[in-house]
């Protein structure tokens, strides 16, 4: 039987912030949370009990968080791309400095923080105690899981209360669904639970899907979140630089703290994609003609793919990432030209004058480039619904014929602000993550912002598709996570602002294993 994951207002007062909030560790401490540095413990596992008891933070927030930035792993010692440290990822950069709090909260040298996992799990501990008591939380609420939302999305001090929030809703999506792994040479378990995060202060504070609910143009299954301007370079490719390559990188840290980072104005890094590990969500964060700097001296001629994870973890590299990553470098091979080899398709260790090592000896190049090329193996199950099946809509909805089309005809109608979708339904075998493609006719008159509604698990989701290009062929808008049954799944809505014909012709749903 599956989780749920809800959300409600904290009992104590919401305070209204808006999307822009800057978060910053807060460094006042009761005198319970302060103290003198803990007493050496054996063993991780019993760091984290230690640390729970003395700052009176929920074990297992505790270890859902720090599976969340770094999978329970310390990678010897050695930081993030983000600067960040240790089990708990304590960072240390140009503008964030939770390592230096969590020193002067725990008493723990900052160097012990660095090296040693049981001060570095304590000084966590000690900064999330420290914001419990700044959001106003007491000995009852700190006892409840659900009361630590606002402190978790607080922790990793992220400029953008958005990407803070994606961070504390994958914690709490950790804890829905509970945790069983081996780090360390000992086994962590979290009991899977119902939670409904009270989310306090963040209550008001749109989640990156909702704040970010249109599509990329260059593609269209990703977000859009911009890097910095001062992390990238404007340009006009491939009109002043051929785009010749695809660099594969891994991010050395967590999906929400890459994002963070490339906002970052210190950073001077950015790439133009980022994929997460649990299921593949892309976010673009840089333009295709615009040069990411990624790679050095062949940032003018290539697109960067970043990749939750780190190369020492070959956890990381799902198989909801390998598939979608491949997808979009071969949307980005076919639109550019670029062969699908291992000649243009490299690792970042691989460009020229590189000192990285990503994406490391874990990543399956067989099996990464099977998928680019289409020879990882048909999905266990896909249906195509055309218009003339299981589709449903109303009289606005008009029959023609079309070059390009699927099929004999398709169905077209023009904007208006309703929706009145045009529905295409399905029979989902099972509960899981599926691939929506949809066809259309070419045509330049089409429709340059179409709405495509996808009736998620989680709720409809709504994804945009300029419907002047690509017309004839299959175009990919995501992955989903579907319910089974047999209902509507994809829908086409009239409700956009923008002119031309909204064309509905036929849809893929294909299951991703």
């Amino acid at each position: 039987m599956g989780t749920t994951v809800t959300s409600q207002p904290t009992r104590r007062a919401v305070i209204a912030l808006g999307a822009a909030l800057v978060v910053t560790p807060v460094v006042t401490v009761s005198a319970q949370a302060a103290g003198s540095p803990v007493r050496p413990v054996a063993g991780l596992r019993a760091a984290f009990t230690a640390a729970s008891k003395r700052y009176g933070v929920p074990r297992d927030v505790l270890v859902a968080l720090s599976y969340t930035v770094t999978r329970i792993n310390d990678h010897a010692g050695q930081p993030s791309a983000a600067g960040g440290y240790g089990v708990m990822h304590l960072a240390s950069n140009h503008t964030t400095n939770t390592l230096a709090t969590a020193a002067r909260l725990s008493g723990h040298s900052a160097a012990a923080l660095r090296t040693d996992v049981a001060a570095n799990v304590d000084g966590a501990a000690a900064l999330l105690r420290s914001l419990a008591d700044a959001a106003g939380l007491g000995a009852a609420d700190r006892a409840d899981v659900d009361a630590w939302y606002e402190p978790v999305a607080r922790y990793s001090a992220f400029s953008d209360a958005s990407v803070a929030r994606l961070e504390a809703d994958a914690v709490y999506q950790a804890l829905a669904r509970g945790l069983s792994l081996h780090a360390g040479g000992e086994t962590f378990t979290v009991d899977a639970r119902t939670v409904r995060p009270q989310l306090g202060a963040f209550a008001d504070v749109p989640t990156v899907a909702q704040r970010f609910e249109t599509m990329t143009e260059d593609y269209p299954p990703a977000r859009w979140v911009a890097a910095n301007s001062g992390n990238y370079r404007v340009a006009n490719r491939p009109n002043d630089y051929a785009i010749d390559r695809v660099v594969i990188h891994t991010v050395q840290g967590s999906y929400a703290g890459c994002i963070s980072w490339f906002q970052n104005p210190s950073a001077n890094v950015s790439a133009h994609y980022v994929i997460r590990s649990s299921d593949g969500e892309v976010t673009q964060m840089v333009r295709n003609k615009d040069v990411a700097w990624h790679v050095g001296n062949t940032n003018n001629r290539s697109i960067g793919i970043e990749h939750e994870g780190w190369v020492d973890d070959a956890s990381w590299y799902t198989e909801a990432m390998y598939r979608s990553s491949a997808t979009l470098t071969r949307h980005v091979c076919d639109r550019y030209g670029i062969p699908l080899d291992r000649t243009h398709i490299i690792a970042h260790s691989e460009a020229p004058g590189a000192t990285h090592t990503d994406p490391g000896p874990h990543w399956d190049w067989t099996r990464y480039m099977d998928y680019v090329r289409g020879d990882g193996g048909d999905p266990s199950w896909s249906v195509i619904v055309d218009n003339g099946g299981a589709f449903t809509a109303s009289g606005n909805w008009a029959t023609a014929s079309a070059p390009g089309q699927y099929g004999s005809n398709h169905r077209h109608a023009q904007p208006v602000l309703s929706s009145d979708p045009a529905w295409f339904s399905a029979d989902i075998p099972a509960a899981g993550s599926y691939r929506v493609e949809v066809w259309y006719p070419q045509d330049p008159a089409n429709n340059s912002r179409t709405p495509y509604i996808v009736a998620a698990s989680g709720g409809n989701q709504t994804v945009y598709v300029d419907q002047r290009a690509n017309g004839g062929r299959w175009v990919l808008i995501g992955t989903f996570s579907l319910a089974a049954g047999n209902r509507q799944v994809v829908g086409v809505s009239r409700w956009t602002s923008t002119a031309g014909s909204i064309e509905a012709d036929a849809v893929r749903i294909s299951s991703t294993t």
